[in-house]
């Protein structure tokens, strides 16, 4: 009795013990281990500059080598003709409008779709994502149909004395719709991850609601808002193919630089298309800077 006893008991410590799976070796089964390939080796540095060399500096190296083969004074001279002036003017100050519009809008619908519950929200969550999809032609096309003297837009705001189509006006139409999903998707991760304690730390603190956006919510959802609105500008000012259909294209009216550059190349004129084209890239490489010391700035400022 005493043997089956013990021998009861070694089998019941036995079996409290975890189970492994036996193996070759005779010892416990173990998963190979993997390396992850380092990603800071330099064979991943080869990769990234290879990549940014091919798409990115050899385009833009290529331009400003074809620019410098133009003599001073014919360049500046090109670069400031009336029209290339107006085209300027009409491209910046529509994009700027575009993006200050879509930094005031895109913000609400982000804090929206973020902050609150209500029918229908996921249809509108994937509908921002639809001028990225659409190509820009078609956006045209649906812009002007809406907004032309027969549309369901447009023939409200005739009778109002606005016109849309055919004008600057339009123009920013175009580049706002074209532009608005950037500020929407930079801002709603941000939105998603600020957490509900934060707020109810303030309230319980006394803080109104407009102090508690001001002072506790807004600081960090500058940096990505400025980015946001950056990204728009720079979306807006390079937009051509619905730009092309809503404006008449007219110079010294709403013609803006890249249908300038387009008309130049139809006319075979590549010395004025290479010139157009170095002066927007400057200025903007100069405005982008600019954003990103903003940045840079509200998060030092932040801290």
């Amino acid at each position: 009795m005493r043997e089956c006893a013990g021998a009861l008991s070694a089998g019941g410590s036995s079996s409290e013990q975890p189970w492994q799976p036996p193996s070759s070796s005779g010892k416990g089964f173990r998963l190979p281990r993997i390396q992850l390939w380092d990603l800071g080796g330099p064979l991943a540095w080869a990769y990234m500059l290879g990549y940014l060399a091919v798409m990115l500096i050899l385009p833009i190296s290529a331009l400003l080598a074809k620019s410098s083969l133009v003599p001073l004074e014919q360049f500046i001279a090109r670069a400031t003709e009336p029209v290339a002036l107006s085209a300027y003017y009409v491209s910046f100050s529509m994009a700027i409008v575009a993006g200050v519009i879509n930094a005031v809008f895109g913000f609400l619908l982000a804090w929206v779709l973020v902050k609150y519950e209500f029918p229908g929200k996921k249809w509108i969550d994937a509908a921002v994502d639809l001028p990225f999809a659409l190509p820009t032609s078609v956006a045209g096309l649906t812009l002007a149909t809406v907004y032309s003297e027969e549309g369901v837009l447009g023939s409200l705001l005739m009778k109002l004395g606005v016109n849309v189509v055919y004008t600057r006006l339009g123009v920013a139409v175009a580049m706002v719709f074209v532009s608005f999903p950037f500020v929407v998707r930079t801002m709603q991760p941000v939105l998603q991850e600020m957490e509900k304690e934060v707020e109810e730390a303030a309230w319980s603190l006394g803080a109104s609601p407009w102090t508690t956006f001001t002072q506790v919510l807004l600081p960090p959802l500058l940096p990505p808002l400025l980015t946001g609105t950056a990204l728009a500008f720079s979306r807006a000012l390079g937009e051509f193919g619905s730009i092309v259909i809503v404006s008449s294209n007219f110079p010294f009216k709403d013609l803006i630089a890249p249908v300038l550059i387009f008309q130049c190349l139809e006319q075979y004129d590549f010395v004025g298309a290479t010139v157009i084209g170095t002066v927007l890239l400057l200025i903007s490489l100069v405005m982008m800077v600019g954003v990103n010391w903003l940045q840079s700035y509200a998060q030092r400022f932040r801290k």
